[in-house]
């Protein structure tokens, strides 16, 4: 498939997506967003791709929406459009998803690196959620999941006073995994998700969506969920041959089944 928007690339296991519009800084506009979703899913259902890493390049990851297109949007045109409909996508991706973030992750671009299950970090990362210096607060979940992240009061100042974090505050607050060189950034990152594409596949599923449901519903259903999830896992020849390859000391060979 032809996209004018992204690039993508196989690492072995790993699906790899780059935002490329670098003339506008990987402003994300719903090319941009839909090219990624699609080559997100596509990467899902492949079976030889077991995690998947979206980046920009080391000046940048993405610098928020483009405003340009918005600017004059109505009420009524915002609600109809699939801008913000664009995120809810990521969440139905099933396989770990890991963003590897250098320079400015703004806006929309700090909200689709939270979109994604775990992040990397060059030591020249800086996030930020700027809306409230144009009128409008974030939209595709930057309240939410960046609350649930790093605490409210850090959260407040973000939203309503415009405050960054550099790398090393967004590690200190656990917002992101890891804060490496830039230089390396990727390729940990790629790394990363390679040996997560190494684990049993089935448990990885397992285990991605048990997680997630600790932000989705209550303890008590998120628990009950996990417990249904572990049990099932049972049921599978990837938890047979872990196990068995435990106990003979020797490394398993997943099946996916």
């Amino acid at each position: 498939m032809p996209y004018t928007s992204i690039l993508i690339e196989n690492r072995d296991r790993v699906g790899l997506v780059r935002l490329n519009r670098p003339e506008a800084m990987n402003a994300l506009n719903p090319t941009i967003l839909r090219e990624l979703m699609e080559a997100l899913e596509v990467f899902d259902v492949d079976e030889s791709i077991g995690a998947m890493v979206v980046a920009g390049n080391e000046k940048v990851f993405a610098a928020g929406a483009d405003i340009k297109e918005m600017a004059e949007a109505s009420e009524e045109q915002m609600r109809q459009s699939s801008f913000i409909n664009s995120f809810d996508r990521i969440r139905k991706i099933q396989k770990p998803v890991i963003a590897a973030v250098s320079g400015w992750a703004l806006g929309g671009g700090c909200e689709l690196a939270m979109s994604c299950d775990m992040i990397v970090a060059s030591e020249k990362a800086r996030f930020g959620q700027p809306e409230i210096t144009i009128g409008v607060i974030p939209g595709a979940g930057g309240t939410q999941r960046l609350t649930l992240a790093v605490g409210k009061a850090v959260a407040m100042e973000m939203v309503l006073n415009n405050r960054a974090l550099s790398a090393q505050e967004a590690f200190q607050f656990g917002l992101v995994n890891r804060v490496v060189p830039v230089e390396s950034y990727l390729q940990v990152a790629i790394s990363l998700a390679d040996e997560i594409a190494s684990r049993a596949p089935v448990a990885v599923l397992a285990g991605k969506e048990a997680v997630n449901k600790v932000f989705e519903s209550s303890l008590t259903d998120g628990l009950s969920t996990e417990k249904e999830l572990f049990y099932r896992l049972f049921s599978t020849e990837d938890q047979k041959e872990g196990m068995h390859a435990f106990i003979e000391k020797r490394k398993p060979i997943w099946k996916g089944k």
